[in-house]
């Protein structure tokens, strides 16, 4: 619990009057107009800080070099064969990193798209696995406004600046608009899923405007939470004695990022509703064989605001009607011509051609009077295809159907429902906001934090089988790619049996004819036959390469929410990777626990399988087999996710010493979290599975795992020798968390077994690595055998999570929580950046590799919590602090 007065009277971090004048806020706040008083802000002529790019040290790189060469080489092959490699240091993106991002648009694992707080749409994630970066400066927002008979007229782009990409405005394109707006009065505030833009003045002295971007991300809501759409409310305050005649612009072009709308073959298309909802469709031919992509860009006709639209304008002086001359007929006319509503679909772009649509919402506001238009962006992708061709539909089509034409509801849609959007987004955010228990920066990053489950190139199925292709639409590059895998790849079949029959013993002999057991060392199978099967009531294969599905059998009233994956990162691209999930898996748990599960759930099969197809280590440059059965998987895949897992390849990680106790913690986890017992005893084969393959570590018989003198854990440059800290934590944890897992589904024999391991490793394990003041790094002799590692109470960390009891005694918790917080917090920056992984005992970070000097986000939080759990409030909030300072306010990245 957090005390009442820890945080009384702190100052805001940044008070909404500090950057909206008072009278302006009381203006907007009809229709939600005004900021909450809590959220991340900017004032728009501010710049975002270019990132300092990572660098390693001379002799980081000497002891690379090999693993460097080995790494290049495989980014190349990658590269012949059409695809990206899940780790590629060496290709350098066009725009450089930059803490330029803002909210992103739509919701969960439909494609997204992010908008920068400047008001530039960037960060196209619409291809699994692919991010155009740089913005697409023709998707743009503007406003024309005309006084006083139009003796008073005021045209811009609601963007700060000009941008440093266009041309001198002497061509016919986006150049000759009108980049008039300073920013010096104008703010953006953040509050995911929800963002404010308040133009104070900008471009006319006497209207104050409030654009409100809305999506619909809303915890347990499986359905709309899916939608790829969004909404954009303006709120217009005219506080001039003359009426104003104001047009918002929303353009828009047939592109998803990067180059992609100079390939040809767009189409763009006006549509109508009965109830007033008008815009375009800009139907997207994508090209190297992807699924095509169709957008809408729509307003509401209603008796004060009138909707036209220009079916279609290039970026040059060619076919089309211009971006010059569309910019043109807005300044001089306001609206366009009634009559485009009759053109129908426009003439197919060719290639080196780059078309585009307006959507025009016009209305008139009165002498100290208000109005509000709303605009919707929706996008609809249908299909989503993996590099190695496996081919599934969205989520959100259970819902819409499978027709790019779905756009068009998707809009309308938003333009209906987004007001009870708001209202359950503020049923849900409300009670932590008003929590003056609570820092105030605390609060509203709580939930900025959440933006990745958007913008982390997240895909989420509707949980059928892939959709079978057309091999003849296949581009030709793929074609290629597959023949020579084809002639390359080893054969070798991977085949589970995940749900079974009632016959439990049967069940588990086709589990060890499948994937060549002889019998099984140390776990009896046999005895798991009363785990209580009878809700998986068919039996299904998965066979390497093949298409087959391989779900869980629903209950009569369970819900299929589909499949789920996010990126590790855009630079580390490897599905649902689950050293990582061991961190991120709380807000999932916590807002979305059926896909929680279902995560779970599939690394819980992946456990059981084997695949034999040879991969090349590049660390060692060592060759092994892509999945060893027992061992958890690092990730789901990469270019044909679940059924290709592992794209990992620096290290073997079924050589790793911690995903298997994370397994075991997580679902434990989850299983107490939600009480589902049909989780429980899905996953329970796995469980046991998972333990038993650990105990192979155990080298000299004490109980306890040893690592094996490389770095065999996450932090994967940084070796380990002996007993460790962290993996060896982790072991304990699971222990005993598998013995209560056991007795709650019923497995008394399974329970005093985990028992006693728990309770032999958890001596050997104080033995070796308490100092009196924290753990060891690890047992071995190293000159940082002795650092302070900041996550040595992980496994800690989750079974208090978890309702377990302590690991060991509080004070020795206490003591190694309070050393964490002195040098790894303290002494960096004055405790302004979070917890160093590594400090050494004299104060000084352990540089021993890249990752011992690094802060890790997820690290610092879990820490934090720890402290939490044992009463170090305002360690906790002090040691959590860094990373916001670091990574989210002005001083810092942010």
């Amino acid at each position: 619990m957090v005390s009442g007065t820890l945080f009384h009277g702190r100052r805001h971090s940044w008070p909404c009057e500090d950057y909206v004048p008072r009278p302006t806020l009381q203006l907007l706040e009809s229709d939600h107009g005004a900021p909450p008083q809590q959220a991340w802000r900017r004032r728009l002529n501010s710049h975002a800080n270019i990132l300092k790019e990572f660098s390693v040290t001379f002799m980081e790189a000497l002891k690379m070099v090999r693993l460097g060469f080995r790494l290049w080489t495989y980014v190349k092959e990658e590269r012949s064969h059409g695809r990206k490699a899940p780790i590629d240091p060496f290709t350098r993106e066009r725009s450089k990193p930059s803490a330029s991002q803002g909210v992103p648009l739509g919701g969960m694992g439909s494609g997204s798209i992010c908008r920068g707080f400047r008001g530039e749409f960037r960060h196209w994630q619409m291809i699994p696995g692919m991010c155009k970066a740089s913005p697409m400066l023709a998707n743009q927002f503007s406003i024309f406004v005309s006084r006083d008979g139009g003796r008073k007229k005021y045209a811009s782009v609601l963007a700060p600046g000009r941008p440093e990409e266009l041309g001198k405005g002497d061509d016919f394109g986006i150049s000759n608009w009108d980049w008039a707006l300073d920013g010096q009065h104008s703010t953006y505030h953040a509050l995911f899923p929800r963002a404010w833009t308040i133009y104070d003045g900008e471009p006319d002295p006497e209207l104050k405007i409030s654009c409100r971007q809305i999506s619909p991300f809303i915890p347990h809501n499986y359905r709309e939470s899916s939608l790829p759409t969004c909404t954009f409310v303006y709120t217009l305050v005219n506080t001039g004695k003359e009426r104003a005649n104001v047009s918002l612009l929303f353009t828009w072009a047939n592109s998803i990022g990067g180059t992609s709308h100079f390939s040809g073959g767009h189409v763009n298309e006006p549509f109508m509703s009965d109830d007033g909802v008008r815009g375009m469709l800009l139907h997207h031919k994508t090209a190297e064989g992807y699924p095509p992509v169709t957008f809408a860009i729509a307003s509401c006709q209603t008796d004060n605001v009138d909707v036209t639209v220009l079916p279609c304008f290039g970026l040059s002086n060619r076919s089309y009607t211009s971006a010059k001359d569309m910019w043109v007929t807005m300044r001089e006319q306001g609206h366009f011509d009634e009559e485009n509503w009759n053109e129908g679909c426009s003439i197919a772009s060719l290639p080196g051609e780059g078309i585009c649509a307006a959507v025009s919402a016009s209305a008139v506001v009165e002498p100290h009077g208000t109005c509000s238009v709303v605009f919707a962006l929706a996008w609809a992708s249908p299909k989503v295809k993996f590099m190695k061709g496996s081919t599934y539909f969205r989520r959100y089509t259970k819902f819409y159907g499978t027709s790019v034409d779905a756009a068009t509801n998707l809009a309308h849609d938003a333009l209906m429902d987004y007001q009870r959007w708001e209202t359950e987004i503020e049923n849900w955010q409300l009670p932590i906001l008003n929590n003056e228990k609570l820092p105030e920066w605390y609060r509203f990053t709580l939930f900025n934090e959440l933006y990745y489950l958007v913008a982390g190139g997240t895909i989420w199925t509707d949980g059928g089988l892939p959709v079978e292709e057309d091999k003849d639409k296949m581009s030709c590059s793929q074609k290629r790619s597959r023949k020579k895998e084809n002639k390359a790849e080893n054969k070798a079949e991977v085949r589970v049996t995940v749900s079974v029959e009632t016959d439990h013993t049967n069940h588990v002999a086709e589990v060890q004819r499948l994937n060549g057991y002889n019998g099984v060392a140390d776990t009896d199978f046999n005895a798991l036959q009363d785990q209580n099967f009878e809700n998986c009531g068919q039996r299904t294969e998965m066979n390497s390469g093949s298409s087959t599905d391989y779900d869980y059998v629903l209950l009569a009233d369970e819900e299929n929410v589909g499949r789920f994956l996010y990126l590790e990162g855009v630079e580390y691209m490897m599905w649902c990777t689950y050293d990582v999930h061991f961190y991120a898996s709380f807000a999932l748990l916590d807002l979305f626990p059926k896909i929680e599960l279902n995560i779970q759930r599939e690394f819980a099969k992946a456990v059981l399988i084997e695949d034999k197809k040879k991969v090349k280590f590049l660390a060692e440059g060592n060759w092994g087999i892509r999945k060893v059965r027992g061992a958890v998987p690092h990730d789901l895949g990469l270019h044909d996710p679940w059924l290709e897992i592992n794209a990992y390849n620096i290290h073997d990680t079924s050589q790793w010493k911690d995903l298997n106790s994370k397994f075991v913690l997580q679902v434990y986890r989850d299983l107490v979290a939600t009480g589902d017992m049909t989780f429980g005893k899905d996953v329970w084969p796995a469980v046991c599975a998972s333990i038993e393959y650990m105990e192979k570590f155990d080298r000299d018989g004490d109980g306890l795992i040893e690592n094996d003198g490389f770095p065999d854990q996450t932090y994967d440059t940084w070796t380990v020798h002996g007993i460790s800290a962290y993996c060896g934590g982790l072991w304990i944890a699971a222990l005993q968390a598998a013995s209560a897992m056991a007795d709650k589904l019923g497995h008394k024999e399974y329970a005093a077994k985990y028992t006693r391991q728990f309770q032999r490793a958890k001596a050997v394990y104080e033995e070796k690595l308490w100092n009196g003041s924290y753990f060891n790094y690890d047992s071995g002799t190293s000159n940082n055998s002795y650092s302070i590692q900041a996550d040595q109470l992980a496994g800690q960390w989750y079974a208090w999570a978890s309702g377990l009891p302590s690991l060991f005694d509080e004070n020795k918790i206490r003591s190694a929580l309070q050393k964490i917080y002195d040098f790894n917090v303290m002494k960096v920056r004055g405790g302004r950046m979070g917890a160093v992984n590594g400090m050494h005992q004299n104060g000084k970070v352990d540089e021993t590799c890249m990752q011992s000097r690094e802060i890790w986000t997820g690290v610092t939080y879990g820490v934090a919590a720890t402290m939490l759990h044992v009463g170090l409030e305002h360690q906790a909030f002090t040691t959590a602090e860094g990373i916001f300072l670091a990574g989210w306010s002005e001083d810092g990245f942010g």
